[in-house]
Parts: C-alpha cells; sequence; structure tokens
C-alpha cells in the first residue's frame, strides 16, 4: 500500500480529517517528519508509542500553528510570548506549565505538569493544524533508535503502513530536531540543544541560558524524577490477589478490579487508560490505598511498566 500523498489542499483536509479523528499523519517540518495525532485522544497518542516501538511515555512535543494559542494551552507570560514572536515558527521547543488538569492530555504529557509546544516553520504542517483545529503531538516519524527521517521516503521505510497517510513534503531545510527550552523558571534551562542556538536566544534575552546536566537528583527535564507520575495515595504493584483495603486497577480478566484498565487485555487501551485511571482511583478509593494487577512487558507493556513503577517508587 502507498500511503505517501503530495499535499495538495484536497490530502491535507483528509489528512487533518483523519488526526480529528484519531487515526495518525505523518508531516513534514523544517527539522525532521513528525508522526502526528491528536492530543485530547489518548488512545491516538498511544498509537504513536505503538508504531514507533517506544519503550516509554516519554513527553510529546504539541505542535500549534498561531503564537497567540500558546495564552490558551499553557501558562505564559510576557518572557515567553515575546521569544515566541521572535523565534516562531522555527525549531524550538518551549516547556510550560499547564494550566488545567485537563487529562486528556495526560498521556501527551506523561502525566507531568508541565506541556511542550512548538510551531513548525513548515507551511504543510501549519496547514495540517489549523485544518485539525487541534493541537498536534509529534514525535520524529520512525521506529525507536532508528534514525529521525528528513523525507516521507524516510519514514514509509521505517515504519511503513502504520500510518494512515505521510504528507510529502521533500527534505526538511533544518534536517536536526528541535532546541528544547525550560522556561517555567526565573532562569531558562537548556534541556536539548537543537536547531536554534543557545547564543542567538541568548542574545535575544541578554542573559545565559542554563545547560541541564541530567542529574536525577537534581532535575531538569520531564521524567527524571525515581518517584514520578504518582497518585496522591500509595501504590503497589503486580498485585494478583487484592488485599482488604485496597482500591484495585486491574489489566485483563480481573474479576474483583474496582477500575480496569482494558478487560480485554488490550495494552493500547491500557495505555490510554493510565493516567486518568490513576486519577479516577484517588477520587473514588476513599481511605483505601491502591493497586494494581501485573502489566505484560512486552510492547506498550513496557511503557506502562515504567511509570507504575515510578508511581509506585517510596
Amino acid at each position: 500500500m502507498n500511503n505517501i500523498f503530495s499535499p495538495t489542499e484536497e490530502n491535507i483536509a483528509r489528512a487533518a480529517e483523519l488526526i480529528r479523528n484519531g487515526g495518525l499523519v505523518s508531516f513534514p517540518t523544517e527539522t525532521v517528519y513528525g508522526l502526528g495525532a491528536n492530543v485530547y485522544n489518548t488512545r491516538a497518542v498511544a498509537s504513536i508509542f505503538e508504531a514507533k516501538g517506544r519503550p516509554h511515555f516519554d513527553p510529546l512535543i504539541s505542535h500549534i500553528a498561531e503564537v497567540e494559542f500558546l495564552k490558551e494551552y499553557a501558562a505564559t507570560d510576557e518572557r515567553v510570548i515575546a521569544l515566541a514572536k521572535h523565534f516562531c515558527p522555527g525549531p524550538l521547543t518551549f516547556i510550560l506549565k499547564r494550566t488545567d488538569s485537563n487529562p486528556s492530555i495526560d498521556l501527551a504529557c506523561s502525566g507531568l505538569s508541565k506541556i511542550a509546544v512548538r510551531m513548525p516553520d513548515n507551511k504543510i504542517a501549519l496547514n495540517l493544524i489549523k485544518k485539525s483545529g487541534v493541537p498536534i503531538v509529534a514525535p520524529s516519524a520512525n521506529k525507536f533508535k532508528a534514525v529521525s527521517p528528513t523525507t516521507a521516503q524516510h519514514v514509509r521505510e521505517s515504519l511503513g503502513d502504520k500510518i494512515g497517510m505521510i504528507l510529502d513534503g521533500g527534505a526538511c531545510r533544518v534536517g536536526v530536531e528541535s532546541t528544547i527550552i525550560d522556561v517555567t523558571e526565573k532562569q531558562i534551562v537548556l534541556l536539548r540543544a537543537g536547531g536554534t542556538a543557545v547564543e542567538e536566544i541568548e542574545a535575544f534575552l541578554g542573559e545565559k541560558i542554563l545547560i541541564s546536566d541530567g542529574n536525577p537528583n537534581k532535575p531538569s527535564a520531564p521524567g527524571q524524577l525515581l518517584k514520578h507520575y504518582a497518585p496522591k495515595n500509595s501504590l503497589r504493584i503486580n498485585v494478583t490477589r487484592k488485599q482488604e483495603n485496597e482500591f484495585l486497577i486491574g489489566f485483563g480478566n480481573v474479576e474483583d478490579a474496582d477500575l480496569n484498565l482494558s478487560p480485554s487485555g488490550d495494552l493500547k487501551e491500557a495505555a490510554a487508560n493510565l493516567f486518568a485511571y490513576m486519577r479516577l482511583a484517588d477520587e473514588q478509593c476513599g481511605n483505601k490505598t491502591l493497586a494494581m494487577s501485573p502489566i505484560p512487558t512486552t510492547g506498550l507493556g513496557l511503557a506502562i511498566n515504567d511509570r507504575i513503577k515510578r508511581a509506585s517508587y517510596k
């Protein structure tokens, strides 16, 4: 099946409809080709990790088409808006604080209180985002650990027909991922070097940027702490028998589960429900502690186990 399409207005409209309906679309940006899904559709977001074979639910970057939308989507201030107006569209990603606890974007944010956002400098990407009417989350469109794709054919060779549509915009202009900066504190921190030079950002700001040292005891990037994604109540994992004062989150055919990530044992469904169900469990368990059934360690199960291990860390 040939799923590579020229970026005509008709094909971009079809791709936008696919995004809205929970499908996956690969599209060009100025950096690399992205594997895109509707940020508000958790099953679609889970499909990204499944298609890539990505072992962890690393936070994904939301792609937007207008700088002003930042104010609706995340916590901003004059500095953030000034940076965005100067560098966007372009290969610069902002780590911002979320303004609400909307559970539908928990999976895209790995359950964290921060969100990654950027505005790509590519007419096809911007047109797709506008026609979709939703932010599009999109890591690079390649298998985990494979080289990032800079052409539509690269995407096709890496992911085959796991994607509904690949919009062919030719070779990417920049060819390396975006620079990521955390702007949630007084001093900005560089989390990943990329297509926007740090010196350019420093020159615009008139101040130095800290460089992340990746120290898990002093985290500067999402997902570095051992205890992360944690519910308010204590959590016991790999539970085959529920104790008297426990609220059980099940997986598969578990008769005494209070909630079930996927009664049919579907790992994609479980991944899509994970963060939302941990929130629900906190709300519904009363004075009980939380417990979770064993999850297979294959496919998306690796990512689920990574998250619940961190959530249960004492």
